[in-house]
């Protein structure tokens, strides 16, 4: 839900400023310019720092795909960042996986001759 609102207060400070720009001021070229900066910065914001503290703070939304042939443990939170562990039964590894903000930095742990599926 709040996902929603940021985009949708985006989405009308955007058309606010191409119509106040571009269609009262008759300055169509500087109007674009200027929504399209806003909707530019709205989505960087959002991509780089907003996306993971909506999720984790107001009930966002975020999907994230397990790789092809692991099997998904678990998950949590350190501060901001997400931390995935999933296990290869092919390579017998546990791999730890973190997702930050913007995915700019994010780190790997992988165990070897891990099997936490066994008894």
């Amino acid at each position: 839900m709040i996902t929603y609102l940021y985009w949708a207060v985006a989405f009308s400070v955007s058309a606010a400023i191409l119509f106040g720009v571009g269609f009262k001021a008759k300055k169509w070229k500087i109007g674009l310019a200027l929504s399209a900066l806003v909707l530019a910065t709205a989505w960087g914001a959002y991509a780089f720092h907003f996306q993971q503290i909506f999720v984790k703070r107001y009930g966002g939304v975020m999907t994230i795909q397990v790789p092809e042939g692991q099997r998904h443990i678990s998950a949590t939170w350190k501060d901001d960042n997400l931390w995935i562990e999933n296990y290869d039964p092919k390579t017998n590894t546990c791999i730890f996986s973190e997702y930050s903000k913007g995915n700019v930095l994010e780190g790997k742990v992988i165990i070897k001759n891990c099997n936490p599926l066994a008894r």
